[in-house]
């Protein structure tokens, strides 16, 4: 399921790299919530050509014998009570909490999966160049706990395809996190930040002294 920041962590100080190796690529970072703002490479916006369709999923998930797609695979991973899961993996019962609102869910079919950065954000900010099989594995991305969100189809909808200069929770002591899970996904994923965004993410930051931004670049 989710492969955490943590998991890649152990899993690279038990490798044994040939001398001549350099060091990992995909090595985790964490930095303090303004200075990960600065990460951020400022350029302009273009939606031409974007199409939701360029964007496969959800695909068969992380463990494709499960019989769960990635959407699925979510809702398990983050359930707070596990749901029961039926016939071609069917979810009945189980109880979530809805982060951007401050909600219990407590139907499956309540949720929607966020796109931390969404799609059409994405696509806005450097994925118009990627190939199909790139977009799919950032659509499905469950290799960082941050990249795909469960919440109340309520909130997910009032978010849509805005970045944090259009659109924050509604619940306001979430900020810190939401904007610093934002910017790991975009540093994750080498996505660029126009100046609206980077200057709403700053103002955000400096209200945030404590907040840390933990990413791992994707393969």
């Amino acid at each position: 399921m989710l492969t955490t920041v943590l998991r890649g962590l152990a899993a690279a100080s038990l490798a044994v790299l040939p001398l001549t190796a350099s060091s990992p690529a995909s090595a985790a970072e964490t930095l303090p919530l303004a200075e990960a703002v600065n990460r951020l490479p400022v350029e302009a916006e273009s939606r031409d050509g974007y199409d939701r369709d360029a964007f496969r999923h959800w695909n068969t998930g992380d463990d494709p014998s499960d019989g769960c797609n990635t959407r699925a695979e979510v809702l398990l991973d983050e359930a707070v009570e596990p749901p029961m899961v039926g016939p071609r993996c069917r979810l009945s019962g189980g109880r979530w909490w809805s982060y951007y609102d401050q909600v219990w869910v407590t139907s499956a079919s309540g949720l929607d999966i966020d796109h931390m950065v969404p799609l059409a954000e994405s696509w806005d900010s450097g994925a118009s160049a990627w190939t199909a099989q790139r977009r799919e594995t950032y659509a499905n991305d469950q290799g960082s706990a941050t990249s795909l969100v469960a919440v109340t189809a309520r909130s997910n909808r009032s978010k849509s395809d805005q970045d944090p200069a259009e659109w924050l929770p509604p619940a306001a002591e979430v900020h810190c996190r939401y904007v610093a899970e934002w910017v790991a996904t975009k540093l994750r994923w080498s996505l660029t930040a126009d100046e609206a965004e980077v200057a709403a993410l700053g103002e955000t930051a400096a209200g945030c002294p404590d907040q840390s931004v933990t990413y791992e670049p994707a393969a």
